[in-house]
């Protein structure tokens, strides 16, 4: 279990040193207002810096990282041996976690957006590591990484809009699809058959996910499999803590969407799934 501390405080920019303030671009000129959150996580000690707003939520500690960074501390051994790559991570606080109490290389990544990496790193100083590996990607759009070699996608709580959902589908079948090992080929298990999704592709898919409640909830009970945690995790593989409430069929239109996609989905307790290409 976890213990969060948080404090906070209110600065106008011009009295926030440059030093301690490299996550904010040099042309902002309004007023932030900092938290440094001391969550002690399993013995593990993080202080984490927000700031006020980002359009796209990107600026704070949300409790869903909290939670599923619970649960891998009990199901840590899935994730030994992983490349990991997380996406929304937000402030990076998971990555964080993952990287100081588990010694795994986790690569961040969120919306193309400065300030966001630049907190990132921010918040590595403050955790005395050196800066995570980022990539500033925003859904749907050229995924910037021609050979990807994470056989792990984590997130938390990212799935707010379903206007995005088309877009997150369409980044996981690249990475899917473009995924070598760091092996030899021969020891991937991937399918090579799943199609990349290109523009055309997901506005069908989009058209598709427009479903009405009731079909919606028809659907869901049929779209996953049900499995230990323990049984281990396909390579590659998309692992999702999904904490946030949103209407029911506003959920099950994104299962839908990996179904259509060619994905399974196989719920593992406690509102984390493991999604992966249906060949595997």
């Amino acid at each position: 279990m976890c213990l969060l501390m948080q404090y906070l405080t209110f600065l106008p920019w011009g009295t926030i040193s440059r030093r301690t303030t490299s996550s904010i671009s040099e042309e902002s000129n309004w007023c932030f207002s900092l938290k440094r959150r001391i969550l002690v996580q399993d013995k593990c000690v993080l202080h984490v810096r927000e700031f006020s707003f980002h359009q796209v939520n990107a600026n704070l500690l949300w409790p869903g990282a909290v939670l599923f960074a619970d649960w891998i501390v009990e199901h840590h051994k899935l994730l030994e041996g992983r490349k990991v790559l997380e996406l929304g991570s937000g402030t990076g606080a998971l990555a964080i976690f993952l990287t100081k109490k588990y010694g795994l290389d986790v690569t961040t990544s969120d919306y193309d957006d400065v300030e966001i990496e630049n907190n990132i790193k921010l918040n590595c100083q403050l955790n005395e590591l050196s800066a995570l590996p980022h990539i500033r990607h925003t859904w749907g759009e050229v995924f910037p990484e021609e050979n990807p070699q994470w056989d792990l996608i984590i997130a938390s709580d990212i799935l707010l809009y379903v206007k995005q959902y088309a877009n997150l589908i369409k980044t996981l079948s690249y990475l899917f699809r473009k995924y070598k090992p760091l092996e030899t080929a021969e020891h991937s298990s991937v399918g090579l058959d799943l199609q990349e999704l290109d523009a055309t592709e997901v506005g069908r898919m989009e058209e598709r996910l427009q479903l009405d409640s009731s079909s919606v909830g028809t659907q869901r009970a049929n779209e996953f499999s049900y499995g230990a945690a323990d049984e281990g995790l396909p390579r590659p593989c998309f692992l999702m803590s999904w904490r946030r409430r949103i209407p029911k069929e506003d959920e099950a239109k994104f299962f839908e969407g990996c179904k259509i996609a060619g994905f399974c989905v196989n719920d593992l307790g406690s509102r984390v799934y493991s999604i992966h290409p249906a060949s595997l």
